[in-house]
């Protein structure tokens, strides 16, 4: 054993050295009040062996500044350590927030030596001693002057003992903690009577003892004030849900108490033995009275949110796996297998004898019991999740939505929040979500109202099938889908929007068609044949169109584009007295381009009508990436790729032909490349100079594909070309491809809209309620919410712990909103020391009560215990009682307070010890009563010099 104590002293010395925590350390300044709270605690763990069992060493400092300066004012080699000076410090009294030694004892910096995470508490006597022999001999040898701590017993009854050592002097810090508070010792009389005889002073009179007092009074009951979300509307469409609102809105805010605590703390400072009288008898600790108040507010456990149940439950939905004809038609589905199982083996059945049917199937109870059952079935499957009245609400705000409504709540939103709106008017860019007032967005939110509140899986499955049934009427019926912006789809959005907005760029193209048709070829060109730029022929946008080889590519007759008859026939009108052949022949044709004419003729150079490129969602480039790419490199693939890109160039083509008869390539070149057109001057025969001009050097490459285009390109108007864009096809893909989504795939293509609504819900709540913690987590949840949309992989955890935080901050905002509603502060009301001092108790540990309890928030407080205490004593409401306005001689029979929850005394002071001619030292007792708990944990410091 004794080996093993000699490792374990070195083990522990060794330590020591590599902490630098040899010599004095009492060059630093004292603390600053209220430095444990708001200062910094650096913490560094070793591991360490007695033998085979382990401890952690964990070294605890506050991290100060030095203030000894090129050797001036050094600490002397006689001077008291740093812990002793720290032990009569009243900077820093009863810490709402630090470690519990530092509480106790009021010091900055310390060791601690626990038993590991696997070892087993240290409760022999017998070990503890060899433990503490064992410090004192590594604190001797090192010079150590920090204190070490040793943890012994369980580790909930937090016992610690602990050594010292200075320059002949030495602090030993004990404690004691037992479950029940010994009648003789519940007041000051009694535990300065402990302290007095631990001392063990022989001076008369006996040294004064500084005295600080903290009583803490719980108030859990507020029953009395206000409910936290407003009561519901048992005659509106959510039939009495708490906190239901209209569809396309969402819920915020906390269905239960978001406090569940108010921790008041009165103190009384700096007291001498004799000023206050507390004994068994009598007290004159009247909370009321106490000098200070401070209070802190304890928040509920997970407390039910609106806002972020919606979100757990909608991430949830990420995770199923039914698709929905599985969801919403199980059990037809089963049933129609189950009957049509033996199908094929129907005409041997028919040709086979009959086989004997058993008595009991042939009896009427049980052709009744067959019956009822298949209704019962029936019945079920047949049973709609949700009601038409919910059905149609939806339909409403998603689809049925007409442009007035949609013009008129985007007025609405702005007028309500001009600023917010200006501030995230591109946040749906950075989360690739989809703009605030369109159709995807607000089926987001009402996909995820209907899943956490009427049905579930089931529900959204149905929604879901309704809601492709009626965008399938409105393609067939040439009806707009509103709340979605007009053009291409926007690939700076969701999948899915731009799914939606594809299909309504098929509905458009069908309507131009249709209407085209209807009028017989009369009337202008309709906006869906194009006007290409002259110098946007090398922009890759009019390449992405899907084509087939040049020499099919007019070969069907099946589809035309169709349109209204030229508007160029109608622009030429002015030159009627010309009777040329080929300009009769001129078709789509729309002005005049520069003044300019064809090199082999006078004929005016006219601007062709052309067929739009064909619009692509974001799933479509990539699978024509993916085709292109597969091609290679080869010679052939090449050739086939600068085709299949060049579909739209070759339309150009033969509309340029069919609207300037007799032109060549140059004169298309000129038009639609002019930077392919080379110009110089030259001088010609006669020694003239003129312009002349010819091809660049790249369209002269042998087998390029313009030269390639141009030769196989027939004089065919736009009007009656094959279409780029076959939006027959495009809107069938598109209606199959919403119809073929799974409730899991749904949720997870509205996952960032979701968020994307649910972070503008938290600004807009966070704008009236001012909190600055609030507004930063927004500002960061907002940052990484785009970078985890942004990646093609999603990280489920990491959306989860995003999830995680913009719920926190639902339940930031309702703890403000009910502390406000606790302390009467209002919307109104521009107090700003009422709005600081709510704010404070949700950012800081402990706030102090300005006034104690003759200020204003003092009051409240009082109010508040005396309405709780009336409340749970059933006591009647006397209004001069409750606003403590009490006529002379009126005496309550129901206290303010109740009983203190936590007693907490201090007592110190400085004398000599062991005797009387020994150097005066610190000495410190720190005692806590509660109900089930008493401990006492001193301090007491000796000189050694003599002893």
């Amino acid at each position: 054993c004794s080996l093993f104590v000699l490792v374990f002293v070195s083990k522990v010395e060794e330590v020591l050295r590599d902490w630098k925590l040899t010599g004095n350390s009492a060059d630093r300044r004292p603390p600053l009040k209220g430095e444990y709270t708001s200062g910094t605690w650096e913490e560094r763990t070793q591991e360490i062996f007695f033998a085979d069992f382990e401890f952690l060493i964990t070294h605890y400092l506050l991290k100060q500044e030095s203030v000894t300066e090129e050797g001036e004012n050094e600490p002397k080699e006689d001077a008291l350590p740093l812990v002793m000076q720290d032990l009569l410090c009243m900077n820093n009294d009863f810490p709402p927030r630090a470690h519990c030694l530092v509480r106790w004892y009021g010091i900055r910096e310390f060791v601690v030596i626990s038993p590991g995470t696997k070892c087993e508490a240290i409760i022999s006597e017998s070990k503890c001693s060899i433990l503490l022999s064992s410090i004192s001999i590594s604190l001797a040898n090192s010079g150590c002057q920090v204190p070490i701590f040793v943890q012994i017993q369980q580790k909930w009854r937090r016992m610690y003992v602990g050594e010292c050592q200075g320059p002949g002097v030495r602090t030993d810090f004990e404690m004691v903690q037992v479950r029940k508070v010994p009648s003789q010792y519940s007041h000051l009389s009694g535990l300065l009577d402990i302290f007095k005889s631990k001392i063990g002073s022989t001076l008369f009179p006996v040294p004064p003892v500084n005295i600080d007092i903290r009583f803490t009074y719980i108030l859990q009951d507020w029953q009395q004030y206000s409910w936290p979300q407003q009561p519901p509307d048992f005659d509106s469409l959510l039939g009495g849900e708490v906190g239901g609102i209209e569809f396309g809105k969402l819920p915020f805010g906390a269905c239960e108490e978001p406090i569940s605590e108010l921790h008041l703390s009165t103190t009384w400072s700096r007291l001498t033995e004799g000023i206050v009288v507390d004994n068994d008898v009598y007290s004159d600790l009247d909370p009321l009275q106490a000098p200070h108040w401070s209070v802190r507010v304890r928040a509920a456990e997970n407390p039910q949110c609106l806002l972020g149940d919606l979100l757990t439950e909608f991430f949830r939905l990420c995770s199923t796996k039914e698709p929905v004809d599985e969801v919403y038609g199980r059990g037809l589905a089963e049933e129609e297998g189950k009957d049509n199982s033996d199908i094929t083996s129907a005409l041997s059945k028919l040709t086979e004898p009959a086989a004997a049917v058993p008595i009991t199937k042939l009896s009427v109870s049980s052709m009744v019991h067959t019956a009822r059952k298949h209704i019962r079935r029936h019945r079920r499957t047949d049973e709609s999740p949700l009601s038409n009245e919910v059905l149609n609400s939806v339909l409403l705000v998603c689809i049925l939505a007409s442009k007035k409504r949609l013009l008129m709540l985007r007025i609405n939103q702005q007028i309500k929040k001009p600023s917010s709106s200006r501030l995230t008017f591109n946040l749906y860019i950075q989360m690739k979500s989809a703009p605030t007032d369109s159709l995807t967005h607000r089926l987001a939110l009402c996909i995820c109202l209907v899943n956490c509140n009427y049905g579930g899986l089931r529900a959204v499955a149905h929604l879901w099938q309704e809601l492709v049934l009626e965008l399938r009427y409105r393609w067939e019926n040439n009806y707009n889908v509103y709340g979605l912006s007009a053009g291409p789809p926007d690939l700076r959005c969701c999948i899915l929007h731009q799914k939606l907005q594809m299909l309504n760029c098929c509905i458009e193209r069908k309507k131009t068609r249709d209407e085209a048709s209807k009028e017989g070829g009369k009337g202008k060109e309709h906006s869906s044949l194009r006007v290409p730029n002259s110098t946007a022929a090398s922009n890759s946008a009019r390449e992405m169109s899907q084509g087939k080889s040049w020499d099919s590519w007019s070969d069907s007759e099946e589809e035309f584009f169709e349109c209204l008859s030229d508007q160029g026939e109608t622009d030429s009108s002015q030159s009627e007295g010309r009777k040329d052949c080929s300009k009769s022949k001129a078709e789509g044709r729309r002005h005049a381009f520069n003044n300019m004419t064809l090199l082999n003729s006078t004929e005016p150079l006219y601007v062709p009508v052309t067929q739009e490129p064909a619009p692509m969602t974001e799933d479509l480039l990539e699978e024509q990436s993916e085709v292109l790419a597969k091609l290679g490199s080869s010679a052939e693939g090449s050739v086939l790729r600068a085709r299949m890109q060049s579909a739209c160039l070759l339309s150009d083509m033969e509309s340029f032909k069919a609207a300037n008869p007799g032109c060549v390539l140059e004169d298309f070149v000129r038009w639609y490349s002019p930077r392919d057109y080379v110009e110089e001057v030259v001088v010609d025969e006669k020694g003239n100079k003129v312009l002349k001009g010819e091809l660049s050097a790249r369209m002269k490459i042998p087998g390029n594909m313009w030269v390639e285009a141009w030769d196989t390109a027939r004089v065919t108007p736009a009007r009656r070309q094959r279409r780029l864009f076959d939006d027959t096809k495009e809107a069938e893909k598109v209606l199959h491809y919403l119809a073929m989504q799974k409730p899991a795939d749904l949720a997870h293509h509205l996952l960032p809209c979701m968020l994307h609504a649910a972070i503008l819900k938290l600004k807009e709540e966070e704008t009236t309620e001012n909190i600055s913690s609030v507004r930063k987590s927004i500002q960061q949840a907002t940052s990484q919410a785009s970078k985890l949309l942004q990646s093609p992989n999603d990280d489920y955890k990491k959306l989860e712990e995003l999830i995680n935080q913009l719920i926190a901050m639902e339940m930031v905002i309702t703890r403000a909103r009910s502390l406000k509603a606790k302390f009467g502060v209002t919307e109104d009301e521009k107090n700003e020391d009422s709005n600081e001092f709510v704010s404070s108790l949700l950012e800081e540990p402990e706030v102090l009560v300005m006034g104690a309890g003759q200020g204003p928030a003092g009051s409240v407080i009082h109010r508040l215990f005396i309405n709780a205490q009336r409340a749970a004593l059933l006591a009647p409401v006397d209004d001069e009682l409750v606003f403590d306005k009490r006529p002379s001689g009126a005496v309550s029979k129901v206290p303010d307070f109740p009983p203190p929850a936590g007693r907490e005394l201090l007592l110190r002071t400085c004398v000599p010890r062991p005797a009387p001619y020994s150097k005066a030292l610190p000495q410190r007792l720190f005692c806590v009563l509660m109900k089930d708990e008493f401990r006492l944990a001193g301090a007491f410091s000796s000189d050694i010099s003599f002893f």
